[in-house]
Protein backbone atom coordinates (compact mmCIF):
# COMPACT_ATOMS: atom_id res chain seq x y z
CA UNK A 1 0.00 0.00 0.00
CA UNK A 2 3.04 2.19 0.54
CA UNK A 3 3.23 2.42 -3.36
CA UNK A 4 -0.18 3.58 -3.46
CA UNK A 5 0.19 6.36 -0.87
CA UNK A 6 3.21 7.43 -2.71
CA UNK A 7 1.51 7.56 -6.45
CA UNK A 8 -1.54 9.27 -4.55
CA UNK A 9 0.83 12.33 -3.08
CA UNK A 10 2.94 12.71 -6.22
CA UNK A 11 -0.21 13.38 -8.03
CA UNK A 12 -1.65 15.19 -5.46
CA UNK A 13 1.70 17.43 -5.77
CA UNK A 14 0.99 17.90 -9.43
CA UNK A 15 3.56 15.37 -10.49
CA UNK A 16 3.04 12.52 -12.44
CA UNK A 17 3.89 9.40 -10.96
CA UNK A 18 6.99 7.88 -13.15
CA UNK A 19 10.15 6.72 -11.87
CA UNK A 20 12.09 9.08 -13.93
CA UNK A 21 9.93 12.10 -12.54
CA UNK A 22 10.39 10.82 -8.63
CA UNK A 23 14.21 10.47 -9.01
CA UNK A 24 14.59 13.37 -10.56
CA UNK A 25 12.60 15.25 -8.61
CA UNK A 26 14.02 13.52 -5.06
CA UNK A 27 17.39 13.89 -5.95
CA UNK A 28 17.28 17.85 -6.44
CA UNK A 29 16.17 17.98 -2.24
CA UNK A 30 17.78 14.91 -0.79
CA UNK A 31 21.46 15.98 0.08
CA UNK A 32 22.36 12.56 0.54
CA UNK A 33 24.12 9.87 -2.12
CA UNK A 34 21.03 10.24 -4.96
CA UNK A 35 19.35 7.35 -5.73
CA UNK A 36 18.89 5.54 -8.61
CA UNK A 37 15.81 4.94 -11.38
CA UNK A 38 16.17 1.58 -10.50
CA UNK A 39 15.41 2.85 -6.68
CA UNK A 40 12.63 4.66 -7.41
CA UNK A 41 11.23 2.07 -9.40
CA UNK A 42 10.91 0.07 -6.73
CA UNK A 43 9.29 2.13 -4.38
CA UNK A 44 6.28 2.85 -7.48
CA UNK A 45 5.41 -1.16 -7.41
CA UNK A 46 5.52 -2.01 -3.85
CA UNK A 47 8.69 -3.62 -3.72
CA UNK A 48 10.47 -1.20 -1.29
CA UNK A 49 10.05 0.99 1.14
CA UNK A 50 12.73 3.72 1.62
CA UNK A 51 14.66 4.29 4.23
CA UNK A 52 13.60 6.83 7.17
CA UNK A 53 15.96 9.71 5.57
CA UNK A 54 14.55 9.74 2.67
CA UNK A 55 10.74 9.11 3.53
CA UNK A 56 10.72 12.37 5.60
CA UNK A 57 11.96 13.94 2.30
CA UNK A 58 9.76 12.58 0.30
CA UNK A 59 6.92 13.53 2.92
CA UNK A 60 8.02 17.51 3.51
CA UNK A 61 8.56 17.68 -0.27
CA UNK A 62 5.01 16.18 -1.19
CA UNK A 63 3.53 17.74 1.98
CA UNK A 64 2.60 14.81 3.17
CA UNK A 65 2.46 13.15 6.70
CA UNK A 66 5.62 10.76 6.90
CA UNK A 67 4.04 8.28 9.14
CA UNK A 68 0.73 8.24 7.22
CA UNK A 69 2.88 7.75 3.52
CA UNK A 70 4.70 5.03 5.05
CA UNK A 71 2.08 2.91 7.18
CA UNK A 72 -1.32 4.55 6.23
CA UNK A 73 -3.84 5.72 8.70
CA UNK A 74 -6.60 3.34 7.44
CA UNK A 75 -9.21 5.92 6.26
CA UNK A 76 -7.83 9.08 4.10
CA UNK A 77 -5.78 8.41 1.34
CA UNK A 78 -3.14 10.68 2.23
CA UNK A 79 -2.60 13.86 4.62
CA UNK A 80 -1.48 17.10 2.93
CA UNK A 81 0.02 20.06 5.53
CA UNK A 82 1.51 22.99 5.61
CA UNK A 83 4.96 23.06 6.37
CA UNK A 84 5.84 25.40 9.42
CA UNK A 85 8.01 28.45 7.80
CA UNK A 86 11.43 28.31 8.50
CA UNK A 87 12.05 31.88 8.20
CA UNK A 88 11.58 35.60 10.07
CA UNK A 89 7.99 37.18 8.22
CA UNK A 90 9.78 40.86 8.85
CA UNK A 91 12.33 40.72 5.73
CA UNK A 92 13.64 44.11 4.09
CA UNK A 93 12.87 44.48 0.54
CA UNK A 94 16.56 43.30 -0.88
CA UNK A 95 15.55 40.02 1.27
CA UNK A 96 12.56 39.78 -0.82
CA UNK A 97 13.36 40.12 -4.08
CA UNK A 98 16.47 38.02 -3.53
CA UNK A 99 13.83 35.63 -2.59
CA UNK A 100 11.75 36.13 -5.79
CA UNK A 101 14.49 35.78 -7.83
CA UNK A 102 15.51 32.66 -6.18
CA UNK A 103 12.16 30.99 -6.36
CA UNK A 104 12.23 31.76 -10.57
CA UNK A 105 15.36 29.67 -10.77
CA UNK A 106 15.09 26.10 -12.02
CA UNK A 107 15.67 23.12 -8.81
CA UNK A 108 18.44 22.32 -9.87
CA UNK A 109 20.34 25.87 -10.12
CA UNK A 110 18.40 26.28 -6.23
CA UNK A 111 20.49 23.59 -5.14
CA UNK A 112 23.18 25.30 -6.10
CA UNK A 113 22.41 28.49 -4.62
CA UNK A 114 21.41 27.07 -1.25
CA UNK A 115 25.32 25.30 -0.94
CA UNK A 116 27.10 28.26 -2.12
CA UNK A 117 25.11 30.16 1.16
CA UNK A 118 25.44 27.07 3.49
CA UNK A 119 29.01 27.24 2.60
CA UNK A 120 29.54 30.90 3.36
CA UNK A 121 27.27 30.07 7.11
CA UNK A 122 29.48 27.84 7.79
CA UNK A 123 32.19 30.01 7.06
CA UNK A 124 31.12 32.87 9.20
CA UNK A 125 29.00 31.51 12.04
CA UNK A 126 29.85 32.57 15.47
CA UNK A 127 30.86 29.09 16.24
CA UNK A 128 33.98 29.56 13.83
CA UNK A 129 34.73 32.83 15.76
CA UNK A 130 33.52 34.76 12.57
CA UNK A 131 31.30 37.08 12.21
CA UNK A 132 32.41 39.43 9.12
Amino acid sequence: MFAERLKAALEAAGYEARPSVLEREFNLRYWGKPITFQAVRRWLRGDSIPSQDKLQVLARWLLVDPHHLRYGDGGTAYTVSEPPASWDISSTNEERQLLSLYRGLPAAQRKVVREIIETFANVHSPANGRND
